[in-house]
């Protein structure tokens, strides 16, 4: 015997059209296609809102990445190596390495 599965549905929300049809192999899950203008905006698998479909529609815009930027520090320096005193700039001890994030003045052990 089979377990009885969820029909095909299709409706509006202001001027998306939605369609809400069965996944397959679930009895009850159905996934929510949006339509703008006959063209597929996107697919979700809850109830979408007036603003989801905005959200499909026009994305916002994501900065790139600076993860490189922030976390890139220098390894350890060779031996006999000259300190470099660029990044001290006369604040704080010459005899720590300075972190950009840091507290000012934080002593580090």
């Amino acid at each position: 015997m089979a377990i009885p599965g969820v029909e095909r549905k299709q409706y509006k929300i202001g001027k998306y059209d939605i369609i809400a049809q069965p996944v397959a192999g679930s009895a009850h899950m159905l996934r929510y296609t949006v339509m703008l203008n006959g063209k597929r905006l996107g697919a979700l698998m809850s109830v979408p809102t007036e603003s989801d479909c905005k959200f499909l529609e026009s994305p916002p815009v994501v900065p790139p990445l600076k993860i490189f930027q922030v976390s890139y520090r220098p390894g350890r320096p060779k031996k006999n190596a000259q300190p470099n005193n660029a990044n001290n700039n006369g604040e704080g001890d010459s005899n720590h390495a300075t972190i950009p994030w840091a507290i000012k003045g934080q002593q580090r052990y």
